[in-house]
């Protein structure tokens, strides 16, 4: 039986249900994978049905395992003996990881060889790549520059703030060599600019030994070296927990919103906010965009540096945003909707005062 329109999900609503996000979904598509039940030749929408979500999820569950696209199409075809081989190349990684931590144990310091943490590489490559956006270079106070780590049991908390931006991200410790970690175990300002350097080789690893030294912090053998930072980072959780109680909230694609921002770059933006409508346009400026949007509370009106709002809104994971307002005047409060890992505030200005 031929599946209408209105039985069949948008790519939105398929991404929502599978876990999947819709550019991910785009690209098993391209690699024949996962194609949509049906596109709309006029408007290119993609159409999914939800006798297609357990395929979709299966393919999620195991790229999150690591397994390469040729295998997943071995499994999806009925090849049961690839998960083996792919569990068994598993253990043979986690054996090699193992072995680089004891390398590594044996060529650092005595503090390094009490601190080596293992985390996902990707995953913590990717969640670098989020809060970096939120450092930022001052003369006089170099700790800006540094993303602060801290630890608490399996969990590591990263926060970068650039006094107009904060961004904090957590991501999950595989292992410990020193068992499981307690609050204030570890915490270190590392460098953002070495961050930046190491990255490619941390995200090509599926393991990465991160081992804590007097002056540094060091991800593996062929990894650049990352300096930390002596100088005491802000004190980001009492700002955190002095903000006012949310007024208006927000939830609004992200994709609309970024697309709705390129389109009007003026060195500041004016945010407009009424029921089911977020307007947005260049500050003094009458041409605008209306984006569609769910609000919760009054109207308010919100006035940004393009350099503070856009780069705290692109890192957000997923097809939709939340933004909670406690006023005009106080960090707005930007995460995903879907995903409660990052979380980052930004500052708006006062309209009023700007020439």
């Amino acid at each position: 039986m031929e599946v209408t329109q209105s039985e069949s999900m948008t790519i939105g609503a398929f991404s929502r249900a599978t876990g999947l996000s819709p550019g991910a979904l785009r690209f098993y598509s391209d690699s024949a994978l996962l194609s949509p039940h049906s596109v709309d030749t006029s408007s290119g929408y993609r159409y999914y049905t939800h006798d297609q979500i357990e395929r979709a999820v299966t393919i999620r569950r195991l790229r999150e395992t690591g397994m390469p696209l040729d295998a997943i199409s071995r499994v999806l075809g009925g090849d049961v003996e690839t998960i083996a081989q792919h569990l068994t190349n598993l253990i043979d990684e986690v054996g090699r990881a193992r072995r680089t931590a004891a390398d590594l144990h044996g060529a650092s310091d005595t503090e390094s060889r009490k601190n080596v943490l293992t985390l996902n590489g990707p995953v913590f490559a990717a969640a670098i790549d989020q809060i970096l956006g939120a450092t930022g270079h001052h003369p006089d106070h170099p700790v800006l520059g540094g993303v602060y780590v801290e630890t608490a049991g399996s969990v590591m908390t990263l926060t970068a703030t650039d006094r107009f931006r904060l961004a904090t991200r957590t991501v999950v410790v595989e292992q410990s060599d020193s068992g499981n970690l307690s609050a204030g175990d570890l915490t270190a300002v590392i460098d953002g600019d070495d961050l930046r350097a190491a990255l490619p080789a941390i995200r090509a690893r599926h393991r990465v030994q991160m081992a804590f030294g007097d002056s540094g912090v060091v991800f593996g053998p062929d990894t650049p070296f990352c300096r930390t930072l002596t100088e005491q980072f802000p004190d980001y959780r009492s700002m955190l927990e002095s903000l006012p109680a949310v007024v208006t909230r927000v939830v609004v694609e992200r994709s609309e919103l970024t697309k709705a921002i390129e389109d009007h770059q003026g060195q500041y933006l004016s945010l407009v906010v009424t029921d089911g409508t977020l307007r947005v346009s260049a500050l003094g400026s009458g041409d605008a965009t209306d984006v569609r949007a769910v609000v919760s509370g009054p109207d308010v009106e919100l006035a940004f540096a393009m350099t503070t709002l856009y780069p705290a809104i692109t890192p957000v994971v997923g097809p939709e945003l939340m933004l909670d307002v406690s006023g005009p005047n106080m960090p707005v409060v930007i995460r995903s909707a879907d995903d409660g890992d990052l979380t980052t505030l930004a500052m708006p200005i006062d309209a009023d005062g700007v020439e």
